[in-house]
């Protein structure tokens, strides 16, 4: 499961403190270990309409209660940050957790940390290529050189803490660009596909790119994930009528700002169908669903990015209980 740490309401239709919601993340975190989920994720942001903006300090909390589940970033702005922290935090939540820690490095889809932290928007796409390339090679351990435009050379550095194991598992977020595809490729790094709207089966062909890629540089396959966002309830009814409003007000926001359309009721009807990119239902409903993209696509990982903006927090912990207990086993089962 993913979470960007959207702020949420209250039962009285309050806006919930920054401060408890990130507390009712941690207890999010610690609840999906308890009902046997893999992993838990925290997103990034800067606005005022999600409270994480430093994830790795959230998950070490989680991994201060939990024991098995793994952890990591749904999505790291690497552009906007420093290789080399971004690599000793996640190092730090290594060592926390006892080797659970995991990252997704992607470009995000919002902006504001750009201008938060002085860089130019200009520059967005050099910042991440050069970065990533820093990254990948402390990836590699012991000392590096590297020399890139972002910043002064490294000569023969060594990054500290390293990991116990010499690795650290980490993923490339990818929207929609096949350029993203093959640099994923091109570094050997897995990929996680973020499917927001649409058929997910449609992203075949990137999966198939990722392939072909990799056999180019001689690499086998790595492993493919999906990060889409949905919700579970006991019906398809009542999963759809709790999560539309608060899914719509989120939608509302970020379209003003981008230019979009307002989300009419036929269009969330059809995300939310058996072809759509939200996998909101009951159980079995969720399960058939992320079965049919988990074998189109030969998925080893379908994350449920299960907050959607004023959502509550009674209603995102009674989806996570019905996800970890109810709509797990179901794909486990038919997938093995």
């Amino acid at each position: 499961m993913d979470t960007f740490g959207d702020v949420t309401v209250d039962q009285d239709g309050r806006p919930v403190p920054h401060h408890q919601v990130i507390r009712d993340v941690v207890e999010e975190g610690v609840l999906a270990e308890e009902v046997g989920l893999d992993f838990f994720g925290v997103g990034e942001h800067h606005r005022d309409d999600f409270a994480v903006s430093a994830p790795d300090v959230v998950l070490t909390a989680v991994a201060a209660r939990t024991e098995r589940i793994r952890l990591g970033s749904s999505v790291t702005v690497l552009s906007s940050d420093d290789p080399i922290r971004v690599f000793q935090r996640f190092s730090t939540l290594d060592a926390v957790s006892n080797g659970r820690a995991e990252v997704t490095l992607g470009r995000g889809s919002f902006t504001e940390s750009f201008p938060l932290f002085g860089l130019d928007l200009a520059d967005y796409e050099v910042l991440f290529s050069s970065k990533l390339d820093l990254f990948a090679a402390l990836l590699q351990g012991g000392p590096i050189s590297w020399s890139g435009p972002t910043r002064p050379p490294l000569e023969g550095v060594t990054v500290y803490p390293p990991t116990a194991s010499g690795s650290l598992r980490t993923w490339i977020g990818v929207g929609g660009s096949p350029e993203s595809v093959i640099r994923a490729a091109s570094y050997g790094l897995p990929l996680m596909l973020a499917i927001i709207g649409g058929d997910p089966v449609r992203f075949a062909p990137f999966v198939e790119l990722f392939g072909d890629a990799l056999a180019q540089h001689g690499r086998p396959m790595l492993p493919v994930g999906v990060h889409a966002p949905g919700y579970v309830a006991a019906t398809d009814e009542q999963a759809r009528e709790e999560y539309f409003p608060h899914y719509a007000t989120m939608l509302g926001r970020i379209g003003r700002e981008r230019g979009w359309p307002p989300l009419t009721r036929s269009r969330f009807e059809a995300e939310a169908g058996p072809e759509g990119a939200l996998f909101v239902g009951s159980p079995r409903t969720v399960a058939a669903k992320i079965v049919r993209t988990a074998t189109a696509l030969g998925l080893s990982r379908f994350d449920l990015k299960y907050s959607a903006g004023t959502l509550p927090h009674h209603l995102t912990t009674s989806c996570i209980e019905l996800y970890g207990t109810e709509v797990a086993p179901l794909v486990r089962e038919a997938l093995a």
